[in-house]
């Protein structure tokens, strides 16, 4: 079987056994992961069951966000919560 996919299309690994949804991966890099909710080191060859959409056969990394756009999102929201807290202190 031994296929190397990258989880969350950044750390590599490599599948062990499949089943339906759901791969068992054995790390081939040390990274950080969430299990629970709690920060987990996971160290080379420790072996994880991962659900199939956070495998990617390549390594992905998310697009960087251009500098005015946002600068324009950050805009809005102060002028949002300027207008909220204007309109709070009205009553």
């Amino acid at each position: 079987m031994s296929e190397f996919y990258y989880y969350k299309g950044l750390y590599k690994v490599k599948v062990i056994t499949q089943s339906e949804g759901y791969r068992i991966v054995e790390a081939q890099e040390n990274f950080d992961d969430s299990q629970e909710g709690k920060k987990v080191s996971v160290k080379i060859g420790e072996q994880r069951i991962v659900p199939l959409e956070e495998l990617h056969k390549t390594k992905v990394l998310a697009p960087t966000i251009s500098e005015h756009l946002y600068e324009r999102k950050l805009e809005k929201k102060v002028k949002r919560m300027v207008e909220e807290y204007e309109n709070s202190t009205k009553k």
